[in-house]
């Protein structure tokens, strides 16, 4: 092996390890913001105080009740008072009124219906509510019905538990990878340049690309040593199951470090110091977070937002991950997403080291 490169590999991996909190940064820290994101990031809705307004004897109300308190979504909340002021207090996050003489009656004479009042201080949070309230009550009214004309049969494939860190915790893989190797990759590199070290490597009679290879292989090396160490914590702590080939994962997992490892090297490239690298490094994750579909999917985004998610390398790579851990499937997306993501990282690279040739000029 050339022994220009391995010196260059020794020398990035002892500055690397041989400091304590490095060393925390690059194995500690993925794990503690995999737990954290993975129990705080959560869009199911629970805990909801809800009030239910009727007079006494109203079964069907009751039985309402009854179902939302025994469905693990809600809390009681009083039954009495002003309703919006309920609301206005906070004492309630829904309130749900019977008709005039009750909705047992109401509905047995098919006529009357119930209100129900949300605070819509949460958008989301209000749209889940009016949700779960009316699937409530189609539940509780068709129990009344011996024979109901059809009957669904539901299945839901790959989560069948709804379980959020499911869905989520494949995704948030991508943004710690992505923060780990980014900073590390920016912050050394710029780092060099402070220090003045990096102006007499490029100097010395030493090839172009034995520089650029040295300097970003020990990162990439170092973010792959985490991949197994998210995928065991998420399919150990979290119940992440992981269907497809561990190939599969590491495929998408290298095109992905070398990736963001050339993002790293490229902002180096700009920044003057390490101050300015790890702005840099910000100024890139932030976006490229919200464009990643952990978040929101990226079916949802306006039409002039979707070109800046394909560019995203984040979202390849947390599709790819869904596709192989969750549905255990590789097949013509797969390698359609790959290829973007593979191109996406060749571009950068390229990008990186002619910048770094230039600088060196």
């Amino acid at each position: 092996m050339n022994p220009t490169l391995v010196g260059f590999i020794r020398k990035e991996f002892r500055q690397a390890l041989r400091d304590k909190r490095m060393r925390v940064v690059i194995f500690v820290i993925p794990v503690v913001q995999m737990t954290l994101f993975g129990l705080a990031l959560s869009n199911e809705v629970k805990n909801i105080r809800l009030s239910v307004q009727a007079p006494p004897g109203d079964r069907l109300m009751s039985d309402l009740r009854d179902a939302a308190l025994g469905s693990g979504w809600f809390l009681p909340a009083p039954t009495e008072g002003d309703p919006v002021r309920l609301l206005e207090t906070g004492q309630a996050d829904a309130v749900l009124i019977a008709p005039g003489g009750g909705a047992t009656r109401a509905r047995d004479r098919g006529e009357g219906r119930a209100q129900l009042l949300i605070d819509g201080t949460n958008a989301l949070r209000a749209r889940a509510i009016d949700n779960y309230v009316h699937v409530l009550l189609r539940r509780v009214s068709a129990e009344d019905v011996r024979a109901p004309p059809v009957i669904f049969d539901v299945r839901t494939l790959y989560n069948p538990t709804m379980a959020t860190a499911v869905y989520l915790v494949p995704g948030v893989m991508g943004l710690i990878l992505g923060l780990i190797t980014i900073l590390l990759t920016s912050m050394s590199l710029a780092r060099e340049r402070e220090m003045g070290t990096l102006e007499t490597l490029l100097a010395a009679p030493v090839a172009r690309w034995e520089i650029f290879v040295g300097k970003t292989l020990p990162f990439v090396l170092l973010g792959l040593a985490d991949v197994p160490l998210l995928v065991g914590f998420a399919r150990v702590v979290f119940g992440v199951p992981v269907r497809g080939p561990l190939w599969a994962l590491a495929l998408n997992a290298g095109a992905f470090v070398v990736t963001m490892v050339a993002v790293g090297t490229l902002i180096s490239t700009f920044a003057k110091n390490q101050q300015q690298a790890m702005m840099g490094g910000f100024l890139f994750l932030f976006p490229a977070i919200q464009l990643s579909g952990v978040m929101a999917p990226v079916e949802n985004f306006p039409l002039w937002a979707k070109p800046m998610a394909w560019l995203n390398p984040i979202q390849y790579f947390v599709s790819l991950n869904r596709q192989i851990m969750l549905r255990g499937a590789v097949g013509p997306l797969f390698w359609m997403e790959w290829s973007a993501l593979c191109a996406l990282g060749a571009v950068v690279a390229f990008w990186a080291a002619a910048r770094l040739n230039r600088n060196a000029a």
